[in-house]
């Protein structure tokens, strides 16, 4: 669990991250899954965006990502969404 001031630090940091997860109309998929589980992994910290067809919210999407992957929702506003999941062994961020 993230304090506000974790949280903070980790919105700041995800500023100027460009979005690299897509969530269509299809929503959550097994693809969508691999995809964050790899990124999170690789970065840490991610950014993804919720289609204007999408079924769901960004906020409600944050929310059952994190719970899938074991990763944190940082935020959600508008069609954005941030995700964190430090590395088990040599994470980069460090908060």
């Amino acid at each position: 669990m993230l304090t506000s001031k974790q949280r903070a630090a980790l919105r700041a940091m995800a500023t100027n991250l460009e979005p690299i997860i897509y969530v269509g109309k299809a929503g959550l998929t097994e693809n969508v899954l691999t995809q964050v589980d790899d990124a999170l992994t690789a970065r840490e910290l991610i950014k993804g965006t919720v289609q204007q067809n999408a079924p769901v919210t960004a906020a409600q999407m944050a929310s059952e990502i994190a719970a899938a992957t074991g990763a944190e929702a940082v935020s959600a506003s508008g069609r954005k969404f941030v995700l964190y999941r430090a590395r088990p062994e040599d994470p980069t961020i460090r908060i």
